[in-house]
């Protein structure tokens, strides 16, 4: 295995594949890479390299962390199979390497004092949900997860992710698991009982925009991971541009995967946010002037 300084705090590895794991529709791949290891916090993500017969997809493929263990000096992701480039990684088995760049991005930002705090994670949303809970409940924090997805297959760390939080709430949208209905249901119950002013998500972007809105309704702070695609990870191929307000009140087109891709769900223009689909909207800084 060998490393390579790419800039301040982010390192280029020959990871060797430890394990490949099935769970559910997902595959749960451990990297041996110490590197990333003792620099990663929770919300940060690697990018991955493609290689053999589809090496001419040029592009890493990005991915949140799931868990790390500096002791050990693993990183663990959780895959899709969602193409050509993703179908190679899943395919990946103990013994084999795979390019690693990371940590990258920003990740979560614990409360400066222990207090409860709810966690939503929608499909393989949830992955890097279990690290940042245990990293609260070492803090002295009460962790509240809510895990939902289209069915109990799409599920990720139902089973196995129980210890780590104080409570789990599982919704499944066919009933397979859990609870049936939407990820955000129970939300505002557990948001008016526990009394939390923080909530964490990672999943698709409009469970995230229906987080923030019920977050804000209670008094509550979301932090949003979003799953906006990450072309190169290093910010550099401007494809996972969003619309985020600043604290002086202006919208700028913020790169996901630099100043996220954890943000604070109503810095978020979720209001040009639809269908996959991104807008300028007309008062953001440097967007183009509309003549009548």
């Amino acid at each position: 295995m060998t490393a390579t300084p790419v800039r301040d705090r982010v390192t280029r590895v020959d990871a060797a594949v430890r394990a490949s794991e099935p769970a559910g529709d997902y595959r749960r791949l451990t990297l041996v890479a110490p590197e990333i290891a003792v620099l990663a916090t929770p919300g940060q993500f690697v990018a991955l390299a493609i290689d053999g017969a589809d090496s001419a997809l040029l592009l890493r493929r990005s991915f949140s962390i799931h868990r790390v263990s500096a002791d050990a000096g693993t990183v663990e992701i959780v895959v899709a199979d969602a193409g050509p480039g993703t179908r190679w990684i899943t395919r990946l088995r103990a013994g084999d390497e795979v390019s690693v760049v990371g940590p990258l991005g920003r990740g979560f930002t614990s409360p400066s004092a222990p207090r409860p705090c709810i966690l939503v994670g929608g499909g393989y949303g949830s992955a890097p949900l279990f690290w940042l809970a245990e990293s609260l409940r070492a803090q002295g924090c009460s962790t509240h997860l809510i895990l939902g997805a289209a069915t109990e297959r799409r599920l990720f760390g139902a089973r196995s992710g129980a210890d780590s939080v104080d409570e789990m709430v599982v919704m499944t949208d066919d009933g397979s698991a859990g609870a049936t209905g939407l990820v955000t249901q129970p939300l505002p119950e557990l948001l008016t009982r526990t009394h939390a002013e923080v909530v964490y998500a990672c999943g698709p972007m409009g469970m995230l925009r229906a987080v923030t809105e019920i977050a804000e309704a209670h008094g509550a702070q979301a932090q949003v991971a979003v799953e906006e695609a990450m072309a190169c990870g290093v910010g550099v191929c401007m494809t996972c541009v969003l619309p985020i307000t600043g604290d002086d009140g202006i919208t700028r087109m913020s790169r996901s995967c630099l100043d996220g891709p954890v943000f604070t769900g109503t810095a978020v223009r979720w209001d040009v946010i639809a269908d996959g689909r991104v807008a300028v909207p007309a008062d953001c800084l440097g967007a183009p002037a509309v003549t009548p």
